[in-house]
């Protein structure tokens, strides 16, 4: 791939209003460690990885708290009201210090268990092609489609179907055009926009460790994952 580099982008400017409480989720501590903070420091493990920039709410109080120590660590910016457009916010910060033929890998704050090696399986298949790929695991389990009033109106063949993770990759300019030309809206992840314009990522097989913190339930499994792999329990 040459010298090409791979920018990374943080959406962490949504409220939590799912999982409730006083402050936004990505800022809970996790095992003593703010949430975000694990996953900025998942992210620094990575030499792969050129930069970081993470998109905040205006309203953000806590951020500036967040001690993380790396020259990689670019700054922060202003998010939108919506992922999707904080992601765009974030290659427009981006623009200045990018080559038209980088790639950008966009991360959930709220997905801490990520796995360092399993980013750095994303950020090899650039040589896969120009169409991006995504981490994702085959959904297992059986999948009803229900009416308005919950009755289960089929059941649908889980036959190719995957949950899809983050991280995300892309070529810097693809992702910026495919969201510029988006109802920002309706997208619920940057792979949605690239497969809106003709666009087929890979999917790469990821691990089901690798939720994303929305739930007091989240956390509390989020907490045994980081208490096992600290006991040597789990990769």
């Amino acid at each position: 791939m040459g010298n090409l580099m791979c920018w990374a982008i943080v959406p962490a400017a949504g409220s939590g209003s799912r999982f409730g409480g006083a402050i936004p989720k990505q800022y809970i501590d996790l095992e003593g460690i703010p949430i975000i903070v694990r996953t900025m420091n998942a992210l620094i493990s990575v030499e792969e990885i050129s930069g970081i920039v993470v998109g905040i709410s205006p309203t953000d109080k806590w951020w500036t708290k967040c001690a993380i120590d790396d020259h990689r660590m670019i700054g922060a910016f202003l998010g939108g009201a919506c992922r999707a457009e904080t992601v765009l916010r974030g290659l427009e910060y981006l623009e200045p210090k990018v080559d038209k033929d980088d790639w950008v890998l966009v991360h959930d704050a709220a997905r801490p268990c990520v796995r360092p090696a399993d980013i750095r399986r994303v950020i090899a298949m650039r040589a896969n092609g120009s169409g991006g790929a995504l981490l994702g695991t085959p959904i297992s389990e059986t999948i009803k489609y229900a009416n308005q009033y919950s009755q289960v109106e089929r059941t649908i063949s889980r036959s190719n179907l995957w949950l899809a993770q983050t991280p995300q990759i892309f070529p810097y300019t693809l992702l910026k055009d495919a969201l510029v030309n988006s109802d920002l809206r309706t997208i619920t992840d940057d792979s949605m926009a690239v497969e809106a314009i003709g666009y087929k990522p890979y999917v790469i097989p990821g691990d089901s460790s690798n939720i994303k913190i929305t739930t007091n339930e989240d956390l509390k499994l989020a907490r045994l994952i980081m208490r096992n792999r600290s006991a040597g329990l789990l990769t």
